[in-house]
């Protein structure tokens, strides 16, 4: 079996994985990170969303053959870490606007979310309505409107 060599949450690893299988699967079930939930499977629920070398992606899509040696996956497992805190702001915005019901999708839905400010703010300007209204990640118990609420907290913290 082919041996995939990546950067995981700022360390180094190497795993045994067919060039196809996803991502999502290498991380649950062979490295043992839970924090990228497993929804649908097929890139539409965005419960799995982690950043690839600081961009949103759905391990669920990204065959782990696709990686190199110097990519970064940086999960909700090491999101804090980011910022050499123990929680990071939009976690802390998180707790502080109470935006967890079944919290499930809430790993996907903060990483989306850091991903968006961070992109929002290396493009010079502040985040809008607009966009918010761009994130696609579901949410079963439609906490949508503290999401909305969290998300704009982190983002003056960040």
């Amino acid at each position: 079996m082919p041996k995939h060599t990546f950067r995981l949450n700022g360390e180094q690893v190497t795993v045994e994985a067919d060039d196809d299988e996803r991502l999502l699967w290498v991380l649950r079930d062979i490295l043992g990170v839970t924090g990228p939930k497993y929804g649908c499977g097929i890139n539409v629920c965005k419960a799995c969303t982690s950043h690839l070398n600081g961009r949103a992606v759905n391990p669920c899509a990204v065959p782990v053959g696709d990686l190199e040696p110097t990519d970064e996956v940086t999960t909700i497992d090491g999101l804090a870490n980011t910022v050499g805190a123990d929680l990071h702001p939009m976690q802390r915005a998180w707790i502080d606007q109470d935006v967890s019901q079944c919290g499930y999708c809430q790993p996907g839905q903060i990483m989306t979310a850091v991903a968006l400010v961070r992109r929002v703010a290396a493009e010079g300007r502040t985040l809008t309505e607009a966009d918010l209204d761009g994130i696609r990640n579901i949410c079963r118990c439609g906490t949508y409107p503290r999401i909305r609420a969290a998300i704009r907290a982190g983002a003056e913290n960040m």
